[in-house]
């Protein structure tokens, strides 16, 4: 019977949090801070493990020396809070692709507590699980099947997000508390952004497209850019779902009139302000589901023209992709839901697998290098017919060769870093017959931004 508490430390203690117990929480937007910030203060709590996606909020003190002393990190998804006590040892990377969450939690993990951020009831004793779904619904059945014990933080400025919800009666201790939550500030959009928004728009954007793309710089373009291009009824079926795709929602040209269904799936939910939480609070447009059905590859390509847009860290001259690392053990982010939808794309009736990026960090290093950094995870490795575009062009892989693939990705490169790669692929016995490619004018598989924009 779900009992009412008042102070976290009725619930987050040493008698409830045994040693050897594993929990999973509730990430992203869904943070419960409160619950959390009881289990920094608490040191005799020890010796558990907390199985985690991408943790947001005051709870930076989560990750310190002292709190990871007691407290294993198993980080599916790294973010700012994490990053430095994984690549420091404090924490470990936890594999997996966001569709496999579920079942890896409920059939191999198996928490026994689980911390989960709510909004509600509503009139049948139901809670929202917010703006957060991936795999806390498995993690739920799994602590119920194993007498475990389900602690839920009912934060009054939690939207009750429709698709996803859990009775009462799965839920042991509940908590209320008041604070906002995580933004996801709106960077505007440079020029290289635009670019490569305008030649994915022009290329690929069409009536009926269903959509996947998440937050940033592109993203944000993108958006424009089928605003300005009059596309109608396009459909959306995303992990993330972010204020970019509330724009299209709002303008009457997301419709999903394409889908089986007339709202959009999302399993992530996260906004810029305050106004973006309450835009989705019961609103029907929008539904959560957990991720191994958002991100299920077998339903992204049932989807009509799936048009899925991620971004990577880096890609080499054969084709490799990674986003979650910047060499093998040093984790930036995740493997998260890429490889999911970059492969059910290319599966989708009319759908286009789309790898989006500026060629060059910050900082100013190429992201388009000779090989990729030994020992690191790929996220689309080179047989997977992904499309990928820098400000400089678009290059399509599909009916290439390993050369033909390493010279067109050449020039997705900035000037002078694509001169020393084709120098390289030409004098490189490496690559069949590259000499020949020195005589072309126009490379296969690839355009440029000059020739797609007049």
């Amino acid at each position: 019977m779900l009992k009412k508490v008042h102070d976290p430390s009725e619930v987050i203690n040493s008698d409830i949090i045994r040693k050897g117990s594993l929990l999973y929480c509730s990430g992203n937007a869904a943070t419960p801070q409160y619950l959390l910030k009881q289990l920094i203060k608490d040191t005799s709590i020890t010796d558990v493990s907390l199985l985690s996606v991408l943790l947001l909020g005051d709870i930076e003190e989560l990750f310190s020396v002292e709190t990871c002393e007691r407290i294993t990190h198993r980080v599916i998804f790294n973010g700012p809070h994490s990053r430095k006590a994984m690549n420091q040892g404090r924490a470990k990377y936890q594999l997996m692709h966001l569709s496999d969450i579920p079942k890896q939690v409920r059939e191999y993990l198996k928490p026994n507590i689980v911390l989960v951020s709510v909004c509600g009831p509503d009139n049948g004793g139901n809670f929202s699980l917010g703006t957060t779904v991936e795999g806390i619904l498995s993690a739920i059945y799994s602590a119920k099947e194993n007498n475990g014990i389900v602690i839920a933080e009912r934060n009054a400025r939690m939207p009750f997000v429709l698709g996803t919800t859990i009775h009462e009666s799965l839920i042991d201790y509940i908590i209320d508390s008041d604070y906002d939550l995580p933004l996801s500030p709106i960077k505007q959009p440079d020029d290289h952004s635009i670019r490569i928004a305008q030649m994915i728009a022009d290329l690929f954007i069409t009536d009926g497209c269903t959509l996947q793309y998440g937050i940033g710089e592109v993203p944000e373009a993108v958006t424009d850019a089928i605003i300005d291009k009059g596309v109608k009824d396009l459909g959306i079926r995303t992990e993330l779902f972010a204020d970019a795709m509330r724009k299209l929602v709002e303008k009457g040209i997301v419709t999903n009139k394409y889908l089986n269904h007339r709202f959009s799936k999302a399993t992530i939910f996260l906004a810029g302000n305050r106004g973006g939480y309450n835009w989705f609070d019961c609103n029907s447009s929008v539904q959560s589901r957990p991720s191994d059905e958002t991100n299920s590859i077998l339903r992204i390509a049932s989807q009509p023209k799936m048009i899925a847009i991620n971004s990577a860290i880096g890609v080499d001259l054969h084709g490799n992709i990674w986003a979650d690392s910047l060499h093998a053990r040093h984790i930036y982010s995740g493997v998260g839901g890429q490889s999911d939808f970059l492969r059910g794309a290319y599966l989708s009736p009319g759908g286009v697998p789309i790898i989006a990026m500026k060629s060059k960090t910050p900082n100013g290093q190429s992201k388009i290098l000779e090989q990729c950094p030994e020992g690191i995870t790929t996220t689309a490795i080179s047989p997977d017919p992904v499309i990928i575009i820098t400000e400089y062009g678009v290059f399509d892989p599909r009916g290439l060769s390993l050369t033909e693939h390493a010279v067109g990705i050449a020039h997705l490169a900035e000037p002078n870093t694509r001169e020393k790669l084709l120098k390289h692929i030409f004098d490189s016995e490496a690559f069949h017959t590259s000499h020949r490619a020195k005589t072309l004018k126009n490379v296969k598989g690839f355009i440029p931004y000059e020739q797609l924009i007049h």
